[in-house]
C-alpha cells in the first residue's frame, strides 16, 4: 500500500500511470490525510486512463472506436472531451486532430532513425480529419477505418479532473504532477508560490530555469523523450495531421502557464506546431511561456 512520505515543507505521494511518474506534494502536517489526497489523485488518474487508454481493449475509448460507421450515444464525460477537442481543431486550423492517432501505426518516435516511407502515410491520410466525423449533441458517428485518440488530452485532463476531487476533500495546498503536466490549489501554506524546476532539453540534464506558481497549471510539450533522427534531422513527436508528418523547425520545448491543465497542454502544442512561429503565436496571444530552442 502506498503511503505519502515525509519531504520539506509537507508530504510526497509517488506512482506510475499514463507511461508517467506522477508526484503529488501535500503541504500539510497530516500524514494521513496526505495519503489520502494521495490515494484520490492516483484513483482518478487510473480511472481516467483506463476509461481513455488506447492501449486497452477493454476500454471505453476502445470500444467507442469499434463502433466506427455507426451512430452512437456518448456519456457525458466524453461529450465534453469531444466538444473541447472539436473547439481545438478549429482554432489550430485542423493541426490539432485527435482523429491523427491512427498515425501511431508509423510513427514510434523511439529515438531511432526509422522514418515511414511518404507512401504509407499518404494511405492513412485519408482517414484522418475531425472534419469527417458527424458530431451532434453528444451523438458520435465515426465513418469506418476512422478512430479517435484523446492521447494529447488525456494527462491534462487527469490533472484538472484530480485536482478538483482533492478540493472537494481538503483546504490544504496540493500539487499534482502527471509526467510533467500540473496544477496546483492555490499558493503554499505560508503564502508563498510553488517553485517548480524546468528541465533543460539536453542530453547532460540539469535545469534550464525556475517557474513560481500560486495557481493555475503548467505544461510542457517538447522532443527531449520521444523524437527520432536521421541524417542529422531530428523529427519531432508533434505531428501536423494534415500532412502525416512532424512539424518543421518547432522548439525543443514550449512550456505554459494557464488557468487549466487542458488550456495550458493546448496551447503548448499549437504553439510546438507554430514551428518557427512559436514565439511570434505567443506572444500575439500573450501567452505566459518558456521557450527553448
Amino acid at each position: 500500500m502506498t503511503k505519502a512520505i515525509p519531504v520539506a515543507e509537507g508530504f510526497q505521494y509517488s506512482f506510475r500511470a499514463m507511461g508517467s511518474p506522477c508526484d503529488i506534494r501535500i503541504d500539510c502536517d497530516d500524514g494521513e490525510l496526505a495519503t489520502r489526497v494521495g490515494e484520490i489523485a492516483e484513483l482518478e488518474a487510473f480511472r481516467i486512463e483506463y476509461k481513455y487508454s488506447r492501449y486497452r481493449q477493454d476500454s471505453y475509448l476502445s470500444k467507442l472506436n469499434a463502433t466506427a460507421g455507426d451512430a452512437i450515444m456518448v456519456d457525458e464525460e466524453t461529450a465534453a472531451l469531444l466538444e473541447y477537442a472539436a473547439h481545438c481543431y478549429e482554432i489550430s486550423d485542423g493541426m490539432f486532430d485527435i482523429t491523427s492517432g491512427v498515425l501511431r501505426q508509423l510513427w514510434q518516435f523511439d529515438r531511432t532513425d526509422r522514418i515511414p516511407e511518404m507512401a504509407s502515410i499518404r494511405k492513412l491520410l485519408p482517414f484522418i480529419g475531425w472534419h469527417k466525423v458527424a458530431w451532434n449533441d453528444s451523438v458520435l458517428n465515426l465513418p469506418k477505418g476512422m478512430e479517435i485518440d484523446l492521447g494529447g488530452l488525456g494527462k491534462e485532463y487527469a490533472v484538472d479532473s484530480a485536482i478538483l476531487k482533492v478540493k472537494a476533500l481538503t483546504s490544504a495546498p496540493v500539487l499534482i504532477n502527471f509526467g510533467g503536466d500540473l496544477r496546483v490549489t492555490g499558493p503554499r501554506a505560508n503564502g508563498k508560490r510553488w517553485r517548480i524546476a524546468l528541465d533543460c532539453v539536453d542530453a547532460n540534464g540539469g535545469t534550464e530555469g525556475m517557474f513560481e506558481l500560486a495557481s493555475g497549471a503548467l505544461t510542457t510539450s517538447g522532443d527531449a523523450e520521444r523524437f527520432l533522427e536521421k541524417d542529422g534531422v531530428r523529427y519531432s513527436h508533434i505531428l501536423n495531421a494534415r500532412t502525416g508528418w512532424p512539424v518543421k523547425h518547432p522548439p525543443r520545448s514550449v512550456t505554459v502557464a494557464a488557468r487549466t491543465c487542458m488550456e495550458a497542454g493546448v496551447l503548448s502544442t499549437l504553439a510546438m506546431l507554430k514551428g518557427r512561429n512559436a514565439e511570434a503565436f505567443l506572444k500575439r496571444e500573450a501567452i505566459q511561456s518558456w521557450v527553448i530552442r
